[in-house]
């Protein structure tokens, strides 16, 4: 059997696999069920296998589980709610950190200072989108979905207040999904667990055991209210995070003013990745940031590596400054919380996980990792409204639906362990045949020609 046969059959098992799964049909976008999207700020990956979840596990076990997401750099908590519902890197949808500063109009954006248009409209969130086609959504204090974005807040929103608890939060989109239903996505956000991770540092087993057992209270009382208004057997639902945790040390402090001037450069945004706006020589201030600490690395603006996608953009300051993992960078003085995120996006410390349950979703299906930025495309896909340009890939995340064709892994490696089998056994006979065949007429010629002179040789009988 040659190797072209060979592919041939394992090419017919792998169709055959992936014709097992057949779509549901085609429904109209007014049939499309409502998806939700929550996001519990600052929940870490691993906090999965650290700690228990009772509720957490029920929603994903009959739905899906991503076990963890590469989120986008930096990983803070406006760049990366932007991202997952733009589908953009941060340079791409302008949502840089916590504080930025635009060097072209001089505004200054804080987390305190962040209603203005100006810095959200170089991206469309979905929620916007979906409304241009006819659609409504709600918020209830997910980052954007009060301000007027493209000129456009959600139709329906809360305005962001810390002191208004979950279960005022998860009943006023309760009430927007059932008192109308023209609204097709709707964003709920919680602070916690990255309230609690800041405070007393992810190592704070009992701090963190005390505030993940809030969380997982809080989704199984999503259940119970989806459930209580009958929308749970037919809504989309998405739980997810924006970004992980680490733990920080006084130890681990990098003090810029013991490396530079403070008069030669202006502190745009500070720590883990610190955004320094140059007020003497560029050349030279960077050479002495980069000597400051083996701890912390400096990149001149043009040269940040291609993978964090965080170049192409007027709000990146010249110079930008990455702390190692655990590091923290301060100006001077001491370390202000124990827990921190915003570190390199490569880091399993700042992913988040995902999962989700609903019609649109397979049941106990699990994957390792997908990008945040493909839950964009996802989401488009649910709601039955086409993807802006972005940098998310529908076809990486697909297979978590059920209208979709997809191979099953388990079926395959049965079907070609059995190929395997098979040809092994073809292999196997196919020589053992061979093997059996009479003997070429050359032995014989031999065996005469000894005969003739009467040689005994103890190997030819």
């Amino acid at each position: 059997m040659n190797l072209k046969a060979v592919l041939c059959v394992l090419a017919a098992c792998f169709q055959s696999a992936i014709s097992l799964k057949t779509g549901n049909g085609t429904e109209t976008a007014r049939d499309l069920p409502p998806l939700l999207l929550v996001s519990f700020d600052g929940f870490r990956a691993d906090y999965l296998n650290k700690y228990s979840f009772p509720n957490l596990q029920k929603f994903y076990s009959d739905g899906v589980l991503i076990k963890q997401l590469t989120n986008v750099f930096t990983t803070k908590t406006f760049p990366n709610h932007y991202s997952l519902v733009t589908g953009l890197y941060a340079e791409s949808h302008g949502m840089l950190a916590s504080r930025m500063y635009d060097p072209r109009v001089k505004k200054i954006f804080t987390l305190q200072n962040d209603s203005d248009p100006f810095w959200w409209n170089e991206a469309t969130p979905i929620w916007v989108s979906l409304q241009k086609w006819g659609y409504k959504s709600a918020g209830a204090m997910w980052p954007g979905t009060d301000l007027q974005i493209q000129n456009q807040t959600s139709s329906y929103f809360l305005k962001y207040d810390s002191k208004v608890s979950f279960k005022e939060r998860l009943g006023n989109i309760t009430k927007w999904l059932t008192e109308d239903d023209s609204v097709k996505f709707a964003a709920l956000y919680w602070e916690e667990p990255d309230h609690t991770g800041h405070k007393y540092g992810p190592e704070n087993t009992t701090e963190m055991a005390r505030a993940l057992k809030e969380v997982d209270d809080h989704v199984g009382l999503l259940m119970e209210q989806l459930n209580q208004t009958g929308l749970w057997e037919r809504i989309n639902v998405i739980i997810t995070s924006d970004h992980g945790m680490v733990q920080c040390s006084q130890d681990r402090l990098i003090q810029l003013n013991k490396c530079v001037n403070p008069s030669s450069y202006v502190l745009v945004d500070l720590t883990p990745v610190t955004a320094i706006l140059p007020l003497t020589e560029v050349s030279v201030l960077y050479k002495n940031l980069s000597n400051c600490n083996v701890h912390m690395k400096a990149y001149l603006k043009a040269a940040i590596p291609d993978r964090l996608h965080y170049r192409n953009n007027e709000r990146i300051q010249p110079i930008i400054l990455v702390a190692d993992e655990g590091w923290t960078v301060v100006q001077q003085g001491n370390l202000k919380r124990l827990g921190d995120h915003g570190y390199d996006n490569s880091l399993p410390s700042m992913h988040p996980f995902l999962a989700a349950h609903g019609p649109a979703f397979r049941k106990d299906y699990w994957m390792n990792s997908i990008n945040s930025v493909d839950l964009y495309p996802l989401m488009c896909h649910l709601l039955g409204i086409p993807e802006l340009p972005n940098n998310g890939s529908f076809s990486a995340v697909h297979c978590v639906l059920v209208s979709e064709k997809c191979p099953d892994l388990g079926v395959i490696v049965g079907m070609v362990i059995g190929v395997l089998i098979v040809l092994s056994t073809i292999t196997f006979l196919f020589r053992l045949m061979k093997n059996r065949e009479p003997s070429t007429s050359r032995p014989f010629a031999r065996l005469e020609l000894q005969e003739d002179d009467d040689d005994d040789d103890p190997m030819l009988e």
